[in-house]
């Protein structure tokens, strides 16, 4: 039989929606979506779990740790930062990323442990 994930009657606690509606503001859901944009590519997402494993890294060893150009590379990092996601310094000819701050390590370091533990589900 056919399991349906959809309500078969309309059924509406108004306070829990007025509630949750109150707290919603959508400003901050679409400022929140863009980082969860931003991090929805392959690459992007290999970037910040490198940068969440080494702490810093410069652009050409991101580069090669994704198999990308050293422009490709810096593409993507300006993106993140962009975002807030990355933060950047310059050390003569160099320049290192590191992520933000600990919320962004955070969020790459949960992403990844959610995705091993459904990994252990199949």
């Amino acid at each position: 039989m056919k399991e349906i994930d959809v309500c078969q009657v309309a059924c509406v606690d108004q306070e829990r929606v007025d509630r949750v509606k109150a707290i919603l503001n959508p400003d901050e859901t679409k400022d929140v979506a863009k980082i969860f944009k931003a991090l929805s590519d392959e690459t992007r997402m290999k970037i910040a779990y490198s940068l969440y494993l080494e702490d810093e890294l410069c652009v050409c060893d991101v580069g090669n740790i994704v198999g990308a150009s050293t422009a490709t590379a810096s593409h993507h990092l300006r993106l993140l930062k962009n975002m807030g996601l990355a933060k950047y310094r310059k050390e003569g000819k160099l320049v290192f990323y590191s992520l933000t701050d600990e919320h962004v390590k955070q969020l790459i370091s949960i992403a990844f442990e959610h995705q091993k533990e459904l990994s252990t589900l199949d």
